[in-house]
């Protein structure tokens, strides 16, 4: 954990970050200890990033926990939250980061794959909010939910029907969602990562060149968990109380750029206007 100033402070925040083992999802659980909050990762998998993350966090004074569950089980999704509430003593921000992908041809989808990604990323996440909002509203000091998507949810990729449905259903939830819970002080919204480094691209992309990837991309680079760690971190302090039900996109550029456009880098030859612009 770096120790660079935060401009967000969280101190007696209590946070659960869902699919907070790798990736994503532990880079936001992380920044908000930092940020001064107690914090209940959650893991479906890989429990040594998590447990890790958590020893680190204690070692600093901080107060954390990991915690297992499998969100294809709804039962069990609901019982981590109640774990995480009996843990922190209540809950003031819930981040919505479990999720799982998949790439396949349309046509070679299965029933089963197809339940598998909605059961884990729409039906589990919609239960575990419906669990964690209970004593957001008890407690009639507010909360937010910060809901994950993707920027396949804006823009297609072959193969990828499935996952990006799902992620497109967070979004219209949380605009929803943000309507219902907005009266009881409870502000919803979503992210939409685009291409964020993490541990998996290493493992399943092969012969993975970040340097010439980060070229496609108007930053120049490609983004990293902590880039979304900060968004989230904007999102659940006060200095956000005016955005509601919103997907605020998080792509480098990614999306900016129009198909068939050409390399956005080079000047363009061609020249249109000549004949009625002046000075063409």
């Amino acid at each position: 954990m770096s120790n660079d100033p935060l401009r967000y402070q969280m101190t007696n925040k209590r946070v659960l970050v869902t699919g907070s083992d790798t990736g994503i999802g532990r880079g936001v659980a992380i920044e908000f200890a930092r940020a001064g909050a107690a914090v209940a990762f959650h893991y479906a998998h890989h429990i040594n990033g998590a447990t890790a993350a958590v020893d680190a966090i204690r070692r600093k004074g901080g107060k954390a926990q990991a915690f297992h569950a499998d969100f294809s089980d709804v039962e069990q999704a609901q019982r981590l939250v109640d774990e995480a509430i009996q843990f922190l003593g209540g809950l003031d921000v819930l981040v919505n980061n479990a999720g799982i992908t998949m790439n396949l041809p349309f046509e070679e989808v299965t029933a089963q794959q197809f339940d598998t990604l909605y059961n884990v990323n729409v039906r589990g996440m919609y239960f575990v909010t419906q669990r964690a909002v209970q004593p957001m509203i008890a407690q009639n000091t507010g909360g937010t939910v910060i809901n994950l998507t993707s920027v396949h949810a804006l823009a297609g990729m072959t193969e990828h029907t499935v996952y990006a449905g799902t992620k497109a259903a967070i979004m219209a939830f949380t605009r929803v969602l943000a309507l219902e819970l907005a009266p009881r002080k409870i502000r919803v919204n979503a992210i939409a990562p685009g291409w964020i480094l993490v541990e998996n691209h290493y493992e399943t992309v092969a012969n993975l060149d970040t340097a010439t990837s980060a070229k496609t991309i108007p930053a120049g680079f490609l983004g990293d968990p902590r880039d979304i760690a900060k968004l989230a971190l904007f999102l659940a302090s006060d200095d956000s109380r005016y955005i509601v039900g919103q997907t605020l996109v998080i792509d480098g550029g990614q999306l900016a750029i129009m198909p068939l456009s050409g390399d956005f880098r080079q000047p363009r030859t061609d020249r249109f206007g000549k004949g009625y612009v002046p000075g063409l």
